[in-house]
Order: C-alpha cells, then structure tokens, then sequence
C-alpha cells in the first residue's frame, strides 16, 4: 500500500480531525500528492473528497475541483470554510461579486481549492486567466458525467476533454462512485495521462438488505415498511416533484414524520427541512434524485424507491446513502412495467441530447436486474466488474423465487402481440390475454383474435409479470415512444421451443400493517444510552440553532458522526474535545465552549 507523506497525517488529523485514512483513502491520496494523475471509483460514503481536499490543503498551489451540482460544490465549500481551508466557489448562480472576490483571491495565491461549474472554467477567458495562477492540479469529481456511456452525460462536461490541450503539463484527477467498465476506459481516455493510476476500491455495502419488488399499492406498501423503522430515518425516492409533495402528505397523513425534499422549493424552505433532516432523529425525506448528495449523515437506515431509477449506477448511489456507520440498512424498490414504459417516454423526450440509445441500454441494464432471479447483489457488483458469491442479505437470497415453467405462456404472449399488429403496450396485451370487454377491444375488433381469452384463467398479475420477465430477457421489446410490445432477439428460442422458459411465480404477499421486512437489518439503532441519546439531542439543538445563525446546512457546523462521538466521550476541556472524531483546529476554536458548555449542563440537569 502507497502511504501518504507524515505532512498530509498532519493534516488529517489537525485540520479534519481524523486520527486515520479510511480504507482505499491514502493510497489515492499518495499518488495525488507524487504527482501522478488518478482515476479514482469509490463507493458512495467512502470519502473520495478527502482525497482530493487533503492534497491541495497541504501544498502550496492551487487545485481547481469541477463538479456538476451546485449544491454539492456549495455544500463542500462551506465545510472546508469551517475547517479553515481556503476556498472559493464560482458558478454562474451565485452572486457575481463573490464569484469575483473569490477568483481574485484564487489569483493572488490565497486559494487553495477553487469549486467551478464545467460552463464557466471552460471559456476561452478563463483558461487563459488560470494559466497566470499557480494552478497545481485539476479535479473532475462525480467523472462519469464526461462518458457518453456513463448513466449521467452532461454535455457540458464533453469540453472538459479537451483539458490536458489546454494545460498539457497540470495533473488531473478523476473520481466517481458510479462507473462499470466501459465508463472507466471513456473516462481515462478522454480526461487522462496514459501512465494514469486507477484505482477501484470495493464497492459492496454487506450491510445494506437489498430487495426489489412489484410495484402494488405502492403508497401502502411504503407506509407498512416504514412501520418497521419509527423512530428512524431514512430517504423514500419519487420521480417527479409533484410525486414527492403527494406522497409526503399520503405518509404524513398516516402519522409518519416526513418532509418533501426537491429544487421547486425555495432555498430557505429546503435549507430548513435540510437541517431538520440532521437535527430531527425521527424525520424522514421524499425527495428527488440529487438529495442526498455531498451529505454525510452516517445513521439513515433505510431507502425506498417509489419509482424505479434511471439506472443500475443511480440506483447504486441512492441506496448508498443508507447505513454509512456499517449498521444494518434496508433498500427496497417497487418496480412496475408502468415505471419502465414511463422512463421510456422520458428518454424520448430527452433524444435531441444524442444519449438516448446509451439511456435505454441503462435501463434494459436495470429491468434485467429487476427481474433477476438469482441474488440480486452478485448481480449488481457483476455489473461494475466485482466478483462477488450470494450476498445472503437480499430477497433472492433470503426467500429465493419459486421458478415454473412460462414456455406455453410466453408463446401465447407473442402470439397476442403479433396478432394485434405489434403496436400495443403491455396493458392491452393482457387485457387480449385474459378475454376484458374493453372499449379499446372492441374498438380494434381484437375479440375476434385467435389468442383472445385464452389466458383467463390465470391473474393479471401472472400475464404483467411474464411479460416484465419477457422484455428484460429480449423476448419482447417495447418501443421508446408509446410503449407498443413487437417480439425481440430472443423470441425464436421459445416459439421454436429450442429449450424451456422458466419464470418467477407471481408473489401472493398482502403486506401488513406494522411488517418489519429487514432481515438482518433489524438491529439499527445508534449504539448509545438512554443518557447519551439524551445528550445527542442537545447536542443537535445546539447545531441547529448555530446552523440558523449562520444561514447555513446543520452538518457545516459537525456531522451526525462527530455529534454521536461527542455525546460517548463528553469531552470536558478543549484537549479531550479535541479528540473527538472529526474536529480539526477550527473547529475547535470556533465551537468548543458552546459544545462544552451544552455538555455541562445536560450533566449537570442529570446529576452526573
């Protein structure tokens, strides 16, 4: 293992407060500081910042970080402020004399870090301008955005390629949690010295239950998981705005703590429900995608997903965000060819960006997941080039699917669909399959089709489930626009009967008010006393109400983790409070009293 040189130790421990790496930190952090340039995949928790933060805060120049969210650039910006890092952040929506005065100051040599949105470093004036600064190095963070076959192209983020012409002799790094192989050569190739180093760090998270399931009743189904976890918190994702504010309020209204989350609100209403996220240890979020992001908040013990996600890699992402401590976390997806057809219209809709056809590639990436009836981790680290045996902690694994013969019924599937003229989506075809008297049947004259009633006497739910089943194995194919089935690649195997189609048995399972479906993800609750739950309380009181003070995201002031290690250790002068996890120098000067200050007194109130 590369160590890091004693400075950046130094550092480490006096300006972010960490007495150690995590694990697959230094070594990246090694190479960065010999000069090397670094393509780094991570997963999410496991603190890729640090690794390039540390490195421009112990030498003496400048490192320009490009970053596609400003959220996130903002939110790191502020944390390295409170540990007294110099930092700048430029985008095109935040005020232009700060952006000013912070360039300036980059320009002088005051900076260290320098936050930039990829559409303004990459203007001619600006790259000349950082050719007159003692630029040391350039970062390109969440990197699969440059590769057209990441799950998250931004155009903008094409110019950067042209990077290493403009500064020939300036080290890039590159980091992601999110990319599979393909994406990693695109990335090296396109942003990176051919002698780059690459690292790829062990992207399973053993403590996060993962489980996939049909999409019924959806708003019931999250109501009765979330039964399982009061008094926990966790993220439920939606697609859309709109489904967030519906579904906090269908949740809210069977008494769950929640709170929608996404960019339609003002800057204050999500700063606030931001930092009652942090502060609140039952209140949970409905947001969109991008929450989450740039947070580090250890404790969050579960992650729905109302909708299915864009991709096996966002999926990765989101549910990453739960049990970041290593304690028992839950993932669960409801899934729906509904969902599928609905992402399908979307990407449509997006086509003009040239990315569509890499878009649904991603998806037949995660319906095939969806449907997979082995465990659904082996598969998921499969994708991004990890070898894995059965997890043991996933639906498959835990209740492994009942498989029965679908050959017969999979032939009267494709025979409904050739019969109809190929143009009709899966609703209808079940509809044809099961003899419905619809106004759209007999509008199209299909009860007179051949195929018309000849599975009635089998669910819905049978014919909507092989049909998921048939298009995530290519026996079907659904079109980008309307979502009209036609036979696929692979529908020869079965109507020629070259060999058995199995399917997944259509589940039964009503789920039940107040069910606990997590496996061994039950026993999540932090490991304090009833004491020091008391004592973190205060402690979040505290951080909130300096947070409001200073208008700015609760864990700028600390994070959940150094608040729990806090309440365990109760420092009681400035040496031992010191050493509690995550507080640097700064930090140490700017919040010590108060903090000791709300210990003292919560000791003092218990008679301690």
């Amino acid at each position: 293992m590369q160590r890091a040189p004693g400075e950046a130790r130094e550092t480490l421990r006096t300006v972010f407060g960490f007495d150690d790496f995590r694990p697959g930190q230094e070594e990246i952090v090694a190479a960065i500081l010999a000069g090397r340039d670094v393509l780094a995949i991570m997963p999410t928790g496991a603190g890729k910042s640090l690794c390039y933060q540390l490195p421009a805060i112990v030498e003496n120049g400048l490192t320009v970080v490009v970053s596609p969210l400003i959220a996130l650039m903002e939110n790191q910006a502020a944390q390295l402020r409170a540990l007294g890092a110099p930092v700048g952040v430029i985008h095109s929506n935040r005020d232009r004399d700060a952006s000013v005065a912070d360039w300036r100051a980059a320009a002088a040599g005051e900076t260290r870090l320098l936050y930039m949105s990829p559409e303004r470093l990459m203007t001619p004036r600006m790259l000349g301008a950082l050719r007159n600064t003692r630029l040391h190095r350039i970062v390109v963070d969440e990197a699969h955005c440059v590769s057209q076959w990441g799950h998250d192209f931004r155009p903008d983020y094409m110019a950067l390629t042209t990077l290493r012409d403009h500064f020939p002799k300036i080290q890039i790094a590159a980091f992601t949690a999110t990319a599979d192989a393909r994406t990693r050569g695109e990335i090296a190739e396109r942003l990176l010295a051919p002698e780059a180093e690459i690292f790829v760090r062990d992207l399973d998270r053993p403590n996060i239950a993962i489980a996939i399931e049909e999409k019924a009743k959806a708003k019931d189904r999250l109501a009765a998981l979330m039964d399982g976890h009061r008094g926990e918190q966790g993220i439920i994702y939606a697609l859309s705005r709109k489904d967030t504010e519906v579904i906090a309020a269908d949740l809210s209204a069977r008494g769950h703590k929640v709170a929608a989350y996404h960019a339609g609100l003002d800057a204050e209403t999500r700063n606030e429900r931001l930092n009652a996220f942090l502060s609140e240890p039952d209140l949970s979020i409905v947001a969109t995608v991008a929450f989450g992001m740039g947070i580090d908040k250890p404790d969050i013990r579960f992650v729905y997903h109302h909708d299915i996600p864009a991709s096996i890699e966002g999926y990765y992402q989101e549910i990453g965000r739960a049990g970041r401590d290593g304690a028992p976390a839950q993932a669960v997806m409801l899934y729906s060819g509904a969902d599928v057809a609905r992402r399908m219209r979307m990407i449509q809709r997006n086509e003009e960006d040239g990315g569509a056809r890499a878009e649904t590639r991603r998806l037949d990436e995660l319906v095939t997941l969806c449907e997979a009836t082995g465990c659904r981790r082996q598969a998921l680290l499969a994708h991004f080039g990890q070898a894995s045996g059965p997890c043991g902690n996933c639906d498959n694994c835990v209740a492994p699917p009942e498989l029965i013969d679908a050959g017969d019924g999979a032939r009267r599937v494709l025979e409904a669909v050739a019969q109809s003229g190929a143009i009709f989506g899966a609703a209808h075809i079940v509809d044809i399959l099961r003899g419905a008297d619809t106004a759209k049947i007999r509008q199209n004259s299909h009860d007179g089709l051949a195929a018309y009633g000849v599975g009635a006497n089998l669910p819905a739910t049978h014919w909507r489930g092989l049909i998921r089943q048939m298009t995530a194995d290519k026996l079907l194919v659904a079109d980008a626009t309307y979502g009209g089935l036609s036979p696929g690649p692979e529908a020869s195997a079965v109507t020629d009967r070259m060999g058995p189609y199995r399917m997944r048995k259509p589940s039964a399972r009503k789920a039940g008010r107040g069910e606990r479906r997590r496996t061994a993800s039950n026993a999540a609750e932090v490991p304090l006393s009833p004491g020091d739950q008391a004592l973190l309380a205060a402690l979040k009181k505290r951080r909130l109400e300096l947070a409001r003070e200073r208008n700015a995201p609760a864990f700028v002031i600390f994070s959940d983790r150094t608040l729990i290690d806090m309440a365990e250790k109760r420092p009681n002068d400035p040496e031992s409070f010191g050493a509690v996890f995550g507080v640097g120098e700064a930090k140490k000067e700017a919040f010590c009293e108060t903090f000791l200050a709300v210990i003292r007194s919560h000791d003092s109130d218990a008679g301690m």
